[in-house]
């Protein structure tokens, strides 16, 4: 499976992924940092590398390695130096100047570097990098007096980056367990704006480490859409996700010998729409002590007796989790220590909960 360049359309037209702007949103940039660290890391340190080199070009009046009469400063090697980011720790090469010294601002007000950076690695990885982006983002870091060259040219550097870490092969497999998810972003075309969806797709490689498989950009959630996403992934034993039926078919299709896991999270939100508001804590509390059962047996006893509880006061809420049982039990097939990970898609929640390894089944 490789990344592919993201496009979206809709009937009157269909736009480039790059052409649109992004509405700032967290839960993307949230996806990426704990689904995905490693990369999140190598792209911040990437950026900030790279900015810090045009911030000393503008101060010496000359690029590295360019010979010319017009350089005031000449340059004098690195120092490392250590960043800890969202990401983890970052390793800088701080550059340094024969005459006086260079430490680069956006290291003195940190967080909100970070920020900066963090949002435009994000936006760049799902939808490429622009000048538009380069630029704030050499604002927000405190590098001014970029010429248009030079943020052309930094902007096509880090594109190539981000490109890279887009279109590698995924050859860390086989891939036993897989989420996918697709989060509705804003983006601005044409003076308005429009959601489409962010198809994220999650897996674990064969040394137990988490990694985006890809990302894509679509319109809407349709099966056509998740056809193409999937192909080419091999040895998935689970995938989980919510309960979109164009996903169910294209997971179906692609991977034929996958057990599906319906997103618990996702499911139990569903389920309160059955129920009155003022009866939806007393069903949460009881829908969870479905999970909480020490093994399999005991989850499916526990289902059957909560469906049965629920049957008196509310036959529609009971018969919807009757029906869902095998879809949010599928998690039961696999080893007790990684049920907690398995069981929705949400990456955020696998991150709290198990650090940022989970190995394969055996």
């Amino acid at each position: 499976m490789i990344l592919r360049s993201a496009q979206y359309g809709t009937k009157e037209n269909k736009v480039a992924a790059r052409d649109i702007v992004p509405v700032v949103s967290d839960r993307f940039e949230q996806t990426l940092e704990s689904a995905s660290p490693d990369v999140l890391r190598e792209m911040i340190r990437g950026f900030a590398q790279k900015m810090m080199d045009a911030d000393l070009g503008v101060r010496c009046n000359a690029g590295y390695g360019e010979v010319t009469p017009e350089r005031v400063n000449p340059r004098n090697g690195y120092r490392m130096r250590d960043w800890d980011t969202r990401a983890g720790t970052v390793g800088l090469a701080i550059p340094r100047l024969r005459e006086g010294s260079y430490f680069p601002d956006f290291l003195i007000h940190r967080r909100r570097a970070e920020r900066a950076l963090a949002s435009v690695v994000a936006t760049s990885y799902l939808l490429g990098v622009s000048t538009r982006r380069v630029e704030k983002l050499a604002a927000a870091l405190g590098v001014t007096s970029l010429s248009k060259s030079q943020v052309s040219l930094m902007a096509a550097e880090l594109d190539e980056m981000v490109e890279g870490f887009r279109s590698r092969r995924l050859d860390a497999g086989p891939y036993t367990f897989v989420w996918i998810d697709a989060l509705t972003q804003k983006v601005r075309e044409g003076g308005r704006t429009v959601n489409v969806h962010a198809l994220i797709a999650t897996g674990v490689n064969a040394g137990g480490r988490r990694e985006i498989l890809g990302i894509d950009v679509a319109s809407s959630e349709d099966g056509a859409g998740w056809l193409a996403f999937l192909r080419g992934l091999s040895g998935v034993a689970l995938v989980t996700s919510d309960c979109h039926q164009g996903l169910r078919d294209a997971i179906a299709a692609v991977l034929p010998g996958a057990a599906w896991q319906r997103c618990r999270t996702h499911y139990h939100r569903n389920l309160l729409t059955k129920v009155p508001k003022s009866a939806q804590p007393w069903v949460s509390t009881l829908v969870r002590t479905i999970f909480e059962q020490p093994d399999a047996a005991s989850v499916r006893a526990q289902h059957a007796q909560v469906v049965t509880a629920l049957e008196a006061k509310f036959p529609a809420a009971a018969s919807h989790l009757d029906e869902a049982r095998d879809d949010i039990l599928a998690f039961t097939a696999f080893p007790r220590e990684i049920w907690r990970q398995v069981w929705s898609n949400n990456p955020l929640s696998v991150n709290r909960l198990s650090g940022d390894t989970i190995m394969p089944a055996a």
